[in-house]
């Protein structure tokens, strides 16, 4: 498979688990922290699976500070979307993550092309017409959770760009980040609310949208600079309200159009070869 279908696929998976998130925890159909444990779990369970069936030898494990920064990136995002709207987290969480990878790239010696900053710039002023517009200031406290959220991210993220082999990596990742996230569960939570649905929900997120989606996009990151990962991140949201205009009905507006066009133009500009 060709590496932008690769891209697409693992930003596909992104926009799912945020719905999947939204559908559990918004419909109150399971509470935080059961379902930020389930997801862990089943995405464990199912990358288990794939490495064990898989033809190649497993050659590549995870380590326990890459299961810190996944752990680190679900137990606040968990918390965060209990307290912050949809748009202010995905303005904060993208915006987070893109400052780290983006700062790290430039620490590490890459220098982005001026077509690339320019296309930097498109793409976050795509996300700030998807988010900003008509936005109350958010909770202090699911703000901070947020940013926590994304910086985590952005570093498993740059951790992931040295694995050797992805879908092992991934896997023993998620043993250790579910282990790490029990005792965290068992503090923070407050009246358990379980159905069926909501852990059907979690079971898709943690094993499709959330452990292969993090697989795909482990292969992918040795082959982008940290700063074009950052940017290609930044589609998500826009990925994310589209599929809820297709999945859920929801109007398409101007201002949706607008933020879709600067952020894949961005995006486009930015890898765009002379």
């Amino acid at each position: 498979m060709t590496l932008p279908a690769l891209v697409v696929l693992a930003l596909l998976g992104f926009a799912a688990n945020s719905l999947l998130t939204r559908g559990a925890l918004g419909g109150a159909l399971l509470d935080p922290m059961t379902f930020m444990v389930v997801r862990l779990a089943s995405g464990t369970v199912v990358l288990a699976l794939l490495v064990r069936f898989r033809a190649a030898s497993r050659s590549g494990r995870g380590s326990w500070l890459m299961a810190a920064a996944l752990a680190g990136y679900a137990v606040a995002f968990t918390l965060a979307y209990t307290r912050i709207a949809a748009g202010a987290g995905a303005l904060l969480l993208f915006a987070s993550v893109h400052l780290t990878m983006f700062t790290a790239g430039l620490v590490r010696g890459e220098r982005p092309s001026p077509r690339g900053l320019i296309g930097t710039a498109l793409a976050i002023a795509g996300l700030l017409v998807l988010t900003m517009p008509g936005l109350a200031a958010p909770d202090l406290t699911g703000a901070l959770m947020m940013i926590a959220a994304g910086a985590c991210w952005g570093v498993y993220s740059l951790a992931g760009r040295r694995s050797a082999d992805p879908l092992s990596t991934t896997a023993d990742n998620f043993l250790r980040a579910t282990a790490m996230s029990l005792p965290v569960a068992w503090i923070a939570m407050e009246t358990p609310t379980i159905t069926p649905t909501g852990l059907t929900l979690a079971v898709i997120s943690g094993g499709v949208a959330s452990g292969l989606a993090y697989a795909v996009w482990y292969s992918v990151l040795p082959r982008l600079a940290a700063w074009r990962a950052a940017l290609l991140q930044l589609a998500v949201p826009v990925i994310t309200a589209l599929a809820a205009v297709v999945i859920l009905s929801e109007p398409m507006t101007p201002r949706l159009l607008a933020a879709l066009a600067l952020v894949i133009g961005g995006i486009g500009l930015s890898h765009r070869r002379t």
